[in-house]
């Protein structure tokens, strides 16, 4: 049974069923029964299903660039556990992941509506409940279900499994033969381990995004923020760097350093969204705080100082 914008109609139940747009005649548009919106489209304030026109805002390409740096990450430290320090071959696979990550980022970008555009539209995220419609399907009479599970943070959740997809496939395409022509200095049973560790780490990334994807979505600033503080740290203490002299000892302490500095300001970012230029730049100066403070204070903290004084009784 169809119906026109002018008849009176009773509201959708449930928060995420409306009324497709049938057809549209001048100012009237016909509508169809209360169900599930189409892909791309969601419900406005009067449960009619509308088309996502917008695009994503600075916090939106914030969470997927998030998104499309564990991979990235991941392979990079499976690379380098695996690689061996006496293997030449790391550098080389470091850059091929980063190659295939960009490339499966700009394929995916190229391959969303408007296709062939590195422009994406989508629909506006209100609130948690949108990346989770399928909690909210309604039963009217405690029996039958309304079904209107759709895709209301389109395409935010999505695009993220595509990215993944394309990153495997990729993966799988070039780094065997890049690692079986120049990983000589490894075993033949140790050349693989960075490609089998990628091949658990992708489905347990989808499960997450799949599960977790709302609260990665509002909590994956601070996700950065801890787990750069603490990994720095770590790496730090495991490589026994208590002064600046150490950190100078080798290349790649610097670079372990520095990229965790773009972690400590992607997070500052992300939290502050830079709606305010003139207030949160200046957090960005917070950046090197954390590494100099181990430095001070590194020296104090030393085990065998500790356990030489409290021998001492002090």
């Amino acid at each position: 049974m169809f119906r026109s914008a002018v008849d009176i109609q009773p509201a959708c139940l449930g928060l995420y069923c409306g009324r497709t747009v049938l057809s549209v005649n001048g100012s009237v548009e016909t509508y169809g029964d209360c169900g599930v919106c189409p892909r791309g489209q969601r419900t406005d304030d009067n449960k009619i299903c509308r088309e996502c026109m917008g695009s994503p805002d600075r916090y939106d390409w914030l969470y997927l660039g998030f998104m499309a740096m564990l991979p990235l990450v991941l392979h990079w430290f499976f690379i380098e556990w695996y690689s061996g320090k006496k293997s030449s071959s790391a550098l080389l696979q470091h850059v091929t992941a980063l190659f295939e990550c960009s490339v499966a980022a700009i394929v995916t970008l190229l391959v969303s509506d408007p296709v062939g555009s590195l422009h994406i539209r989508s629909c506006k995220v209100k609130k948690l409940s949108d990346w989770y419609t399928m909690l909210y399907n309604p039963s009217p009479d405690y029996i039958t279900t309304v079904h209107c599970t759709h895709e209301a943070v389109y395409p935010l959740y999505t695009i993220v499994f595509i990215y993944y997809a394309f990153c495997l496939v990729l993966m799988m395409l070039l780094r065997p033969l890049l690692v079986k022509k120049i990983a000589c200095g490894l075993g033949k049973s140790d050349r693989f381990k960075s490609i089998y560790a990628a091949l658990y780490f992708f489905p347990i990334l989808t499960v997450l995004q799949a599960v977790g994807g709302g609260l990665l979505y509002y909590a994956f600033p601070y996700i950065i923020l801890v787990l750069s503080l603490v990994t720095l740290a770590v790496y730090m203490s495991a490589s026994e760097v208590e002064s600046f002299k150490d950190l100078l000892v080798r290349k790649k302490r610097l670079v372990v350093l520095f990229s965790h500095w773009l972690l400590h300001a992607y997070g500052i970012i992300s939290i502050s969204k830079l709606d305010k230029l003139e207030q949160d730049l200046p957090l960005l100066a917070l950046v090197p705080a954390p590494a100099l403070f181990y430095l001070v204070t590194a020296k104090y903290t030393e085990p065998s100082r500790i356990l030489s004084e409290g021998g001492n009784g002090h």
